[in-house]
């Protein structure tokens, strides 16, 4: 453990201590709420800090009794074996601390707009995004988050050419953020007769939802149309302009909100996309900045990489990003994606770990 590090962790545990003493004070309930919210955020590290300096504390203790030449032999083994445990343990300790301590993406805790669209292959594509939509939806539930359906553009197949999903529940981001991306499936469509494997593709993207003092609007950069909702077959859905298209004059991001019979509704639909879109955008300029232009692979939500390909005749899901490749996919599209996930979380902190290094 280099000096700056351990400067680090003393500065860290100083502050609990000093958070703990204002707490005895006489505080006004807004400095009382404030010091207890940085103290619930920092204490847990601090303790992870107090258990790393006993271990060392008592691995100095262990390795002076396997060094004494005046203490019995057994006695002297059975210390050099407890000390082997105790660098283990320290090993452990630093490497959960210097995770804890890695730089925070702000959205982790934010819910999300999970938007699906189908790419090349027509309607193979389009009933792959459907199966990807149905997936993230199984997930979501597996976790106890709501999914709640925003916009969906089915053909005549009963695929999705665009799905919008809102995703609302604990860290809902930070374990869907890796989903961005091209997603590829190699299979023989319900549409193929002679029985030939097709590959086809739907793209991803895992916005951070953004609040609206996080994405101001301006009334003036935005053209709001409305029209009609149309159906998969062009027909009406209802006979009021209710369906909603808001462009962002700025940017040229347009959203288009109709599966809801109000028009009220789906503007409030449409300008949530729209802030998400915005907010994302904002997010990876600043990322492109950080990063001097250069972002990693693993979680970088770049909708033009191909991260994962889903081959149903092998029964297979691979993520080209890690090179995991699992022989289960029939769980994975039921909604099994935290083994994927797990990996991919593991991945980035390895990169991050080395990058601080």
């Amino acid at each position: 453990m280099n000096t700056a590090f351990r400067d680090r962790l003393d500065r860290l545990t100083e502050r609990a201590a000093t958070l703990k003493a204002r707490l005895a004070t006489e505080l006004t309930p807004q400095d009382y709420v404030a010091t207890t919210k940085e103290l619930a955020e920092i204490e847990p590290l601090a303790d992870q800090v107090e258990a790393l300096r006993r271990a060392e504390r008592e691995l100095a203790e262990t390795k002076a009794l396997a060094e004494d030449s005046s203490a019995d032999e057994e006695m002297r083994a059975l210390a050099r074996e407890e000390a082997r445990a105790l660098e283990a343990r320290i090993a452990e300790l630093e490497r959960a601390i210097r995770v804890a301590l890695l730089p925070k993406d702000e959205a982790d805790r934010r819910n999300v707009i999970l938007e699906v669209r189908a790419g090349t292959g027509g309607d193979e594509a389009a009933l792959f995004a459907a199966d990807l939509f149905d997936m993230y939806r199984r997930y979501a539930e597996s976790r106890g988050w709501r999914f709640e359906v925003l916009e969906v553009a089915e053909n005549d197949l009963g695929g999705y050419r665009e799905a919008v999903a809102e995703i609302t529940g604990e860290d809902v981001y930070s374990r869907l953020k890796y989903e961005s991306g091209v997603h590829r499936v190699q299979r023989v469509p319900v549409t193929e007769a002679q029985g030939r494997i097709h590959t086809s593709t739907a793209t991803v993207a895992v916005l951070p939802e953004a609040e609206e003092v996080d994405v101001r609007l301006d009334e003036a950069d935005l053209r709001i149309d409305v029209f009609r909702a149309s159906g998969a077959g062009g027909q009406h859905v209802n006979k009021t302009e209710s369906a909603v298209r808001i462009t962002h004059l700025p940017t040229g991001i347009t959203v288009v909100c109709q599966d809801e019979k109000s028009q009220h509704k789906n503007r409030a639909r449409a300008l949530k996309i729209l802030r998400a879109r915005l907010y994302e955008r904002e997010r990876e300029a600043k990322a492109a900045e950080r990063a001097g232009l250069r972002r990693a692979q693993v979680g970088s939500g770049d909708r033009s990489e191909r991260i994962r390909t889903y081959n149903v005749p092998q029964g297979r899901v691979t993520d080209h990003r890690i090179g995991l490749t699992l022989h289960k996919i029939d769980r994975i599209l039921a909604g099994e994606l935290d083994e994927i996930i797990d990996a991919l979380a593991a991945e980035e902190q390895a990169q991050l770990l080395a990058a601080e290094a």
